[in-house]
């Protein structure tokens, strides 16, 4: 698998939750290294970005966005199977 880029930051780790991509970027500067989380759509769509300074605060950001999408999708999947109950 090639290497991500988006915008001077390397995506170095990624989480899916069903079609939804979380990714963390990585951007070494003589500042230190910056960190990004994106959501990513079709593998280099990222918007909604969340920057940061810290690498475990990036991994916990990562994993939080993670947990909200699956949180949503199952909420979309009860609602689908209730409408269904009733039908």
């Amino acid at each position: 698998m090639s290497e991500r880029i988006n915008a001077g930051y390397v995506i170095t780790d990624s989480v899916f939750i069903g079609d939804s991509e979380f990714v963390i970027g990585a951007n070494s500067t003589s500042l230190g290294t910056m960190y990004v989380t994106w959501q990513c759509k079709d593998g280099d769509n990222y918007f909604w970005g969340h920057y940061l300074s810290d690498r475990r605060a990036a991994e916990k950001d990562l994993l939080d966005r993670a947990g909200n999408e699956l949180r949503l999708q199952r909420q979309q999947e009860q609602k689908s199977k209730n409408k269904e109950r009733e039908r």
